[in-house]
């Protein structure tokens, strides 16, 4: 009897064809990693719009209960020094009530100040509304150097760098109680709020951050420029070196967001503009009633 035996040859891939493939699903991972990327970034985005709009919604809130928008900080003189000396109470504490934080208001000792004891635990809290979700925080969102709870937004105090003081342009500065009718450039055409970036530490030390109940360059920018993010933050360059700013220097805003900043408008609105919006009309923005009326596709 005569056995057959069937031989079925046994296929394998070769080392070429395990390369192409290779090669193929890393071609569509290069491919799709910034498409995720882009949409990561647009709910961001969109995280960062819902905080504007909630901050101007206290706000305006806050102008409808008392007949005037906050204070942008409230201290007996002037000018702000970015130090932690002086009652130094920035708008955001007075507007705590219209942001769901009604017990943190109520505890907090406004009389004593930002800096006081008393508040020392409670200028620790973290307020998910203040923080956009693209921002780093302070040192890259180093908590442990920097136990307070700071903020991505900041009120508008003035159209150009100046000191925050009691004869400021903007809508929100020392000792301030602005009304809508003071807006006379129109509340659509006047910044509000806006985000900003963070310094990095020079030389090792690292900048003052005083945290969002500090009525100081924490919590309060202008439209001087916008501020640009340092690359050696996210790449390590020794170029964009940080400049040191004085104790009276307040900055301008700025985004982490690519190439556009979020705002609100003094009409409740919020909108983005881009980091390369000309410079007058970024003056223009920063101040109520400086009689300039900025085309909308200027910005």
């Amino acid at each position: 009897m005569t056995m057959h035996r069937s031989h079925r040859r046994l296929r394998a891939f070769t080392l070429v064809e395990l390369l192409v493939v290779i090669a193929i699903i890393g071609t569509l991972v290069g491919l799709l990693l910034p498409a995720v990327q882009a949409a990561r970034e647009a709910a961001r985005r969109c995280s960062c719009l819902n905080n504007t709009t909630q901050l101007g919604l206290a706000l305006h809130n806050h102008e409808f209960h008392t007949g005037h928008f906050p204070a942008g900080v409230i201290n007996p003189d002037g000018p702000i020094r970015n130090e932690a000396v002086g009652q130094h109470l920035s708008w955001t504490v007075q507007v705590l009530p219209y942001m769901e934080q009604n017990s943190l208001f109520r505890m907090f000792d406004q009389q004593a100040g930002a800096y006081a004891e008393v508040n020392d635990t409670l200028r620790r809290s973290n307020i998910e509304v203040l923080r956009c979700p693209s921002s780093p925080g302070p040192r890259g969102g180093d908590q442990s150097s920097t136990p307070i709870g700071w903020s991505s937004y900041a009120g508008c105090h003035n159209s150009i760098e100046a000191p925050i003081d009691v004869g400021n342009d903007g809508l929100l500065f020392l000792n301030s109680r602005i009304r809508f009718d003071d807006i006379l450039d129109g509340s659509s055409h006047t910044l509000l709020v806006s985000e900003h970036v963070f310094e990095d530490p020079i030389d090792g030390v690292s900048p003052v951050v005083l945290g969002w109940p500090s009525g100081t360059r924490a919590t309060l920018r202008n439209t001087g420029r916008i501020e640009p993010i340092s690359k050696r933050r996210f790449t390590g360059l020794v170029e964009d070196e940080p400049a040191e700013k004085g104790p009276l220097t307040v900055g301008g805003f700025g985004s982490y967001h690519p190439g556009a900043s979020v705002v609100g408008m003094g009409d409740g609105s919020t909108r983005a503009i881009s980091d390369s919006i000309n410079l007058e009309v970024l003056h223009a923005l920063g101040s109520r009633a400086g009689g300039e009326l900025p085309n909308n596709t200027d910005w």
